[in-house]
């Protein structure tokens, strides 16, 4: 390979064409299921099954990274939200290495076209989170004790990837349009911008910055989230100058 091609087929952010390849982000659903708005960025059809054009993918991928560096860069806040079963440890594993707040359970409705009575949850449970720290539950009987226990652990669930959000993020990233679309719905709702994978059965037009990419590999996944990752950690220390 000449350096030329060499620089060619790898992008800025390390982006390579034959590691997505490799990851599987190529990979759609069945042709039966292709929504029209997607088929700019396809490829064609393997055995019945839709194939990216990784090239699209790759300048689409380029550009939520660009984004993703300007919010970083202006000390601004990211979402975010992964609820598929599977990469769940995922999505914790990434937000606490970027320190990012998530939703990787269940999305609850109102979260942002709702934000003060979800913030009404969120404080709740740091007080109460707070109390059992300090020993504070202690002079309540055992039984007690136990159902604040199982309040702590509901409540851990459903708000504790969210609890340091003060106010609605400035961008949600949803790793599955069709999982999650009540989150991208109310996004736009209340002007929050979306960053979004995007599989051959979503509208890629229902994201500000979509990426065209099987969302249903675990490999595809992590392969995006890991370029998402350097960009973060690359731009941070620059914002803390």
């Amino acid at each position: 390979m000449t350096e030329t091609k060499k620089k060619t087929k790898q992008s800025d952010f390390g982006i390579d064409v034959e590691e997505m390849a490799q990851a599987g982000v190529h990979f759609g659903h069945k042709a039966s299921k292709v929504h029209p708005k997607i088929k700019p960025y396809l490829f064609g059809a393997r055995n019945a099954v839709h194939v990216f054009d990784l090239e699209k993918t790759a300048e689409k991928l380029k550009e939520a990274l660009i984004f993703i560096q300007q919010l970083i860069a202006e000390e601004k806040t990211l979402l975010l939200v992964g609820t598929k079963v599977q990469i769940r440890e995922l999505v914790k594993e990434f937000a606490k290495e970027c320190s990012l707040p998530f939703v990787s359970e269940r999305w609850l409705g109102g979260t942002f076209t709702n934000f003060e009575t979800i913030k009404k949850r969120i404080d709740y449970f740091k007080d109460l989170e707070a109390k059992k720290t300090s020993g504070e539950l202690e002079k309540y009987t055992k039984k007690e004790r136990a159902m604040m226990d199982k309040e702590l652990h509901n409540l851990e669930i459903k708000v504790g990837g969210i609890k340091e959000l003060t106010k609605i993020p400035d961008a949600v990233f949803v790793l599955d349009m069709q999982k999650d679309c009540l989150a991208v719905k109310e996004a736009s709702r209340k002007g929050v911008k979306v960053i979004a994978i995007t599989d051959t059965n979503c509208d890629p037009t229902l994201a500000d910055y979509s990426i065209p990419a099987n969302d249903d590999a675990i490999s595809s996944v992590k392969y995006i989230l890991d370029k998402v990752k350097k960009a973060i950690l690359d731009k941070k220390p620059k914002a803390k100058k």
